[in-house]
């Protein structure tokens, strides 16, 4: 699978049910994801099996997750 491929299908893992989520997710793909190492990346996509509220709540910094590297991921993406 190619990168561009890659890069399409997590495009689409980043399309949930609510709009702001869609928006800053697809935009930290498109502006930050290629950039990120390869241990951030796995983060990144971990995050994306989140229920969209718990995702929320991390972005909007009402709440914070437990593990360190996933706290980092979301610092970045905020």
């Amino acid at each position: 699978m190619s990168g561009d491929e890659d890069l399409r299908r997590l495009r689409w893992r980043c399309r949930r049910g609510l709009l702001e989520l869609d928006l800053i997710l697809l935009r930290f793909v498109d502006e930050c994801y290629p950039v990120l190492t390869e241990v951030e990346q796995s983060g990144f996509q971990e995050l994306l099996s989140l229920p969209d509220a718990t995702l929320l709540d991390y972005l909007a910094g009402r709440d914070k997750p437990a593990d360190k590297a996933l706290r980092e991921i979301v610092r970045k993406i905020r």
